[in-house]
């Protein structure tokens, strides 16, 4: 039996229109919300942060519900969550066969979605949710572990969620570690979708299989929304006050943008 395709882009993926059904085997769910401003008066200000769940649904499990809750948003019908305050744009890809979704994998570097590129390229900040099996790490960790892995190009946001991760997870009894210059697991690299913002840098976070199994009462993908525990939510309250701490600082609160947006896209457009 011949190995399925890979996809070195997601817009190789979303043109392989042969093996793969838009709706059957994989889908895309994403929200920018509405701005206006017709007033003379003080102009209103942009999108500052992003959500990404770059491999949703049933590659990496329980990162779409995860981009969805910390996006302000309450996964089991999406209305706005009345505790969550803010709202921020967000973007997922989704593999929504009942099985083999892993063959559905895009590196977050070959994330050449249109909607996902634009998102982040208006965005001063994004911050994206990922799931790794601990004994395919390099080198291989005990499969029973659960951490969370912070990595990605931005160091203020990092540090924000270094801090508050500490004082949410110690409740928890759950470890992490910053994999900031790692390699791959870092997410440092300038073509990774995260780091494609108008700081050319953004922040991901790494969750092992055993702790997104601890997140839902049931991990299936009809009932993980419906599901979420304790550890769900003191996670996502953590990543929401680091976003909030982030937003109201300085370098984001009154960006100087005039080096940054002269520097042109490093990251090769996908597709051939």
């Amino acid at each position: 039996m011949p190995a399925p395709p890979s996809y070195a882009f997601n817009t190789d993926l979303y043109a392989d229109t042969t093996n793969l059904t838009e709706g059957i085997d994989w889908a895309r769910r994403f929200r920018r919300h509405e701005r206006f401003d017709d007033s003379p008066a003080r102009t209103g200000e942009g999108t500052r942060t992003v959500i990404l769940a770059p491999h949703g649904g049933g590659i990496e499990r329980g990162t779409s519900e995860l981009c969805l809750a910390v996006a302000g948003y309450h996964p089991a019908n999406l209305p706005v969550n009345p505790t969550a305050g803010v709202t921020y744009d967000y973007w997922m890809f989704e593999g929504v066969r009942e099985g083999g979704n892993a063959d559905l994998h895009v590196t977050s570097t070959g994330c050449d979605d249109p909607v996902a590129v634009s998102l982040c390229g208006g965005a001063l900040g994004a911050l994206s949710l990922h799931g790794f099996k601990p004994e395919n790490a390099h080198p291989p960790r005990d499969p029973d572990e659960r951490v969370v892995l912070i990595g990605g190009g931005d160091e203020l946001l990092r540090r924000l969620l270094r801090r508050l991760l500490r004082e949410a997870l110690d409740a928890v009894h759950l470890p992490f570690e910053d994999t900031g210059g790692q390699g791959e697991v870092g997410g440092d690299d300038p073509c990774n979708i995260v780091n494609r913002t108008l700081r050319r840098k953004g922040a991901q976070l790494e969750l092992s299989e055993p702790l997104r199994e601890s997140m839902f009462g049931d991990n299936t993908r009809p009932q993980r929304k419906h599901t979420t525990t304790e550890v769900f939510w003191t996670f996502v309250a953590a990543c929401r006050d680091a976003l909030d701490r982030f937003e109201a600082e300085p370098e984001i609160a009154s960006p100087d943008l005039r080096f940054t947006l002269i520097q042109g896209d490093p990251c090769p457009p996908g597709g051939g």
